[in-house]
């Protein structure tokens, strides 16, 4: 049995408008400038309180715990008016990867459940992946947590495990796990960072991740 670790944010779905509505209306909630889309998406993959930090140095953490909530309600608010679509083919890749019979899959994402389930619900995606790892549990990525819960669920060794995902956060944490990573091309970290990072190599869509994850299954 072989286990494919998904990220969410920028690998499964299109998060960026909902992501940073919700960090405009955090940081105005706060009495904070607000930061363009560009520079929230630096921290995506990140847990809350770490990627406060970053886009938000210079205040103190107290200020950082008022962001984290401003920012889970707001997401939540503007999840209702606007959710974050899948990327074209991811539907039917993960359909496609869940009915064989020699892999499982999982989630590992900076998100917590409470962002996660419904996103799960509304594209009927639940019961395909075998573990769901969140930032509730886990230290930020790109700590190797998440995987090691992962790979403990399933009974799988780190040689028959891959990560997928769009971030630098999602490579380094695959290499600190011993795992091998695929990077996404269309997602919210450039292809060069990716590669740099240590991805094993980069896709442009579902099509050719399909294919990679193929022959890495041999």
């Amino acid at each position: 049995m072989r286990l494919v670790i998904f990220d969410v944010d920028g690998t499964l779905v299109d998060s960026q408008q909902v992501i940073h509505l919700g960090m405009t209306a955090a940081f105005e909630a706060v009495g904070l400038p607000v930061l363009p889309k560009e520079q929230v998406l630096t921290t995506v993959g990140l847990s809350l309180p770490v990627a406060m930090a970053r886009l938000a140095p210079h205040a103190d953490t107290s200020v950082h715990g008022l962001l984290v909530e401003a920012y889970k309600d707001a997401f939540t608010a503007a999840r209702i008016k606007e959710f974050a679509p899948l990327y074209p083919g991811a539907l039917e890749c993960i359909e496609a990867l869940s009915a064989r019979d020699d892999l499982l899959l999982a989630i590992a994402t900076g998100k917590g459940r409470r962002g996660l389930l419904p996103m799960l619900d509304t594209y009927g995606l639940h019961g395909r992946f075998f573990s769901l790892q969140t930032a509730d549990d886990h230290p930020s990525k790109p700590h190797p947590s998440m995987l090691h819960r992962a790979m403990s669920e399933a009974g799988v060794e780190s040689e028959r495990a891959v990560m997928i995902g769009d971030t630098t956060y999602d490579i380094e944490m695959a290499v600190a796990a011993g795992i091998p990573a695929i990077g996404v091309a269309w997602g919210y970290h450039p292809v060069e960072a990716l590669q740099n990072a240590g991805a094993a190599q980069v896709v442009q869509d579902f099509s050719a991740l399909s294919a990679a994850i193929e022959d890495w299954a041999v």
